[in-house]
């Protein structure tokens, strides 16, 4: 048997699966009924347990299609139920082994509901998954005293370059935890996009003549990596800029605008977001727990573009004066509604249509 204590002293109790390693860290909750495997390889739940609100986890097994990388660094999973005979004809192995090999721990027979339910109205906090033997009260006075970690994009950035070879544009990807589903978008577009670092400095992705450059996804507080927010500054104005998740904040925090922890955050591919310039709504897929500050903006050069209808929060920001725009959701949806995948297309229309500028003021 296996416990979940959260810091403020709720307990419960459930049965063991994957890893028997314990884990500490900040527990969340997703509220998609589907995209579990891309949930887990999301990188941009680094530091965080999961729980899943659907109650049956696991049902179509694990394949080796729908992994968002290759090393997943969530921290734990918190299931009503673990599906122990998946039939799916992709399936290759269980939740349970597939846990197991990346030591991963999973905890079922969770109140899900009850446990969605307290963090809703308590907001995220820390929680460890342990043995059942252990006595309570110290597991909490060690989360109590215990800070969570704040290095998380230096954890599943890449640490060295790597090219995505095509014939297309030239794209640099900073990776702050990049899922595969960009890379798959951009692929398709037969892009040629080279992979850098969190903390490449602005000079040297300037020397990789870009025509484009797209900030990734991420895990944490984007103010916990200030060397990204001084080379996102110095990048903006050069050439198209396209921000996704962390990548949104960032260009929030570079244009002198502001972010704040959200109480719960945003997570699951049945989020509800308004374009205010066309008014068209669409499902999107999100996973955040910080968001840009919406009275931030008015001493900024960045227009609201579009909003959650679920809380009001900024989803979409572009500037009025550089070629940069950008969403808090992820529109190469894994998992989630491909309502949106289309920005991509926008973002190599922006690069289009500044060649074509440069090429025109050549000539005047």
């Amino acid at each position: 048997m296996k416990q979940l204590v959260l810091e403020d002293g709720t307990v419960f109790e459930g049965k063991g699966f994957g890893s028997d390693r314990e884990s500490f860290g900040e527990i969340v909750f997703n509220t998609g009924m589907t995209g579990y495997q891309e949930v887990i390889s999301d990188p941009s739940y680094c530091g965080q347990m999961v729980t899943f609100t659907y109650p049956l986890i696991g049902n179509y097994g694990i394949n080796r299609d729908d992994f968002e990388t290759v090393d997943p660094a969530i921290l734990g999973v918190v299931v009503k139920e673990h599906c122990e005979h998946p039939s799916n004809f992709r399936n290759e192995e269980t939740l349970d082994e597939f846990l197991k090999a990346k030591r991963i721990p999973g905890i079922s027979g969770v109140d899900t509901r009850k446990l969605t339910k307290i963090i809703r109205k308590h907001g995220t906090m820390k929680a460890m998954i342990t043995s059942s033997e252990r006595p309570v009260e110290q597991i909490v006075d060690f989360m109590k005293n215990t800070p969570l970690a704040t290095d998380q994009v230096k954890q599943v950035s890449t640490v060295k370059p790597y090219v995505v070879p095509g014939r297309g544009y030239r794209i640099v990807l900073i990776d702050y935890g990049m899922k595969h589903g960009i890379l798959r978008e951009f692929t398709k577009r037969s892009c040629h996009v080279t992979v850098v670092p969190y903390n490449t400095s602005a000079e040297e992705i300037e020397r990789l003549r870009p025509d484009g450059i797209m900030l990734s996804n991420g895990p944490g507080d984007p103010k916990d990596v200030p060397e990204a927010i001084q080379t996102v500054r110095k990048l903006m104005g050069h050439v198209p800029i396209f921000g996704i998740c962390l990548g949104h904040q960032l260009i929030a925090l570079a244009s002198g605008g502001d972010t704040v922890k959200m109480k719960f955050g945003h997570r699951g591919g049945n989020q509800p977001v308004k374009d205010l310039r066309t008014n068209w709504t669409a499902m999107t897929s999100q996973n955040h727990g910080y968001a840009v500050a919406r009275d931030s903006l008015e001493s900024t050069s960045l227009s609201l573009t579009q909003v959650s209808l679920n809380d009001g929060t900024v989803e979409g920001l572009e500037h009025q004066t550089m070629n940069v725009f950008s969403v808090q959701y992820h529109p190469e949806s894994s998992p989630g509604p491909e309502d949106t995948s289309s920005l991509f297309d926008e973002f190599l229309t922006r690069i289009t249509e500044s060649h074509k500028a440069a090429k025109e003021a050549l000539h005047v």
